[in-house]
């Protein structure tokens, strides 16, 4: 026998039953800081030469901090997962 449910909830209500965090302050946050560096650094993104005399500055210390922030946000993901059970 085959049974099929099917639950019409939006993506709040299916994340707060199963338990799952409310990212929509943060998500709020990350792209309110994105659109605000993005138009601080207009001027820079229109110009090529600017672009990539900023990125050659960036190179690989670039790499590495965004690679350490992912690292201590997964991090403490993992150690909020494990303190809750």
């Amino acid at each position: 026998m085959k049974l099929t449910i099917n639950v019409d909830v939006t993506p709040q209500e299916a994340r707060t039953f199963f338990g799952m965090p409310d990212v929509e302050p943060l998500n709020k946050m990350v792209v309110d800081e994105m659109t605000k560096r993005a138009k601080d650094n207009m001027d820079t993104l229109a110009d090529p030469e600017r672009l990539i005399a900023a990125w050659i500055d960036m190179g690989g210390k670039g790499a590495q901090q965004f690679q350490n922030l992912m690292g201590a946000a997964m991090g403490s993901m993992t150690g909020a997962a494990s303190k809750k059970k």
